[in-house]
């Protein structure tokens, strides 16, 4: 049987919310990990670069309050998400901070680093690495990565094209580490065949989108409400890397997204030549949003997904035993 690592056992339940860059901050992330998942948010949502200082500083001590008021039902640790790529000139700076507040999970992305899992471990912390394919969920390993984030295809933002199934079952094969898989997970449903099909935890972003914790615009959030899987696009031309996005958003920047050009993969343009940015004003999204149907609070969100996990783990217990 599989061993979690200390700080991922005994969470109020098996999810993490993911970092979404711009719209993720310390009000989402302090309501996702008192409704019991684990909240996270980009180091580079903080700007200026000292406003990272402020924020781990609200956060910790929000949720040690909070968890020393309610002793019998603490809240979910939270996450940092890292983009240890060389272009990231802040990441040393950031990493500082993260020791300083002894982040629980660094969430690593574009590159894994052998220094900065070490440097995690160091402070007693672990490090989840996301991926695209099994090679390189191989290299993130090696690296001394504690666990994987598998982003399937269907996720939100930058996404492969793999199957969820296919992923996980070629990861386990050598990996039985944590594992926390990405991709249209939007129902408590869905974060049970996470599980069954042999990840450890579901990695929810788009929904959390959708809160009125969330800083994203109110529109960003009403055309999620509105929108499901024939609404998203996945193109390379925003950032030169494929992501999903909703389509809509490509439509009020003044394009056709049924035929947006391919980007040239080494240039990672970040914008394109109508001036519309990716994530700014190209909203990421993932498909799974159809059953997203109004924007709510974060914990209401996490009660229904709550809900719709203990019911879906009914409907299995009650099919026939086959054998």
């Amino acid at each position: 049987m599989r061993q979690l690592p200390p700080i991922l056992q005994n969470l109020p339940f098996p999810v993490i919310g993911s970092p979404l860059f711009i719209i993720s901050n310390p009000k989402l992330v302090i309501a996702q990990c008192k409704a019991g998942v684990v909240g996270a948010m980009p180091a580079l949502n903080a700007r200026p670069a000292e406003q990272l200082g402020e924020w781990l500083q609200e956060i910790t001590e929000e949720l040690a309050a909070y968890n020393k008021a309610n002793p019998d039902k603490p809240a979910a640790p939270f996450a940092i998400n890292q983009i240890v790529h060389k272009s990231n000139d802040r990441l040393d700076h950031d990493m500082a901070l993260c020791e300083k507040y002894k982040v629980p999970i660094i969430i690593t992305s574009l590159g894994a680093r052998e220094d900065v899992n070490q440097a995690v471990k160091a402070w007693g912390g672990i490090t989840l690495h996301d991926v695209i394919n099994n090679v390189y969920a191989r290299k993130a390993i090696e690296k001394g990565a504690t666990g994987l984030i598998p982003v399937a295809a269907g996720a939100g933002g930058h996404a492969s094209t793999k199957s969820p199934f296919a992923m996980l079952q070629e990861i386990r094969q050598w990996f039985d580490g944590p594992i926390a898989l990405s991709g249209s997970i939007a129902s408590g449903d869905a974060i049970l065949a996470a599980q069954c099909a042999g990840a450890d935890l579901a990695y929810i972003g788009s929904p959390f989108i959708a809160t009125h914790e969330a800083r994203a615009a109110e529109e960003y959030k009403k055309m999620i409400t509105e929108c499901n899987s024939d609404d998203i696009v996945y193109s390379n031309f925003y950032t030169g890397v494929h992501g999903n996005y909703l389509k809509g958003s490509i439509k009020n920047a003044g394009m056709d997204p049924d035929n947006l050009p391919e980007s040239d993969p080494s240039k990672m343009n970040f914008g394109s030549s109508g001036g519309a940015k990716a994530w700014k004003d190209i909203w990421g999204c993932g498909q799974g949003i159809g059953v997203i149907k109004e924007v709510t609070s974060a914990g209401e969100l996490v009660t229904r997904l709550k809900r719709e996990y203990a019911a879906a783990r009914a409907r299995i217990a009650a099919l026939p035993a086959y054998s």
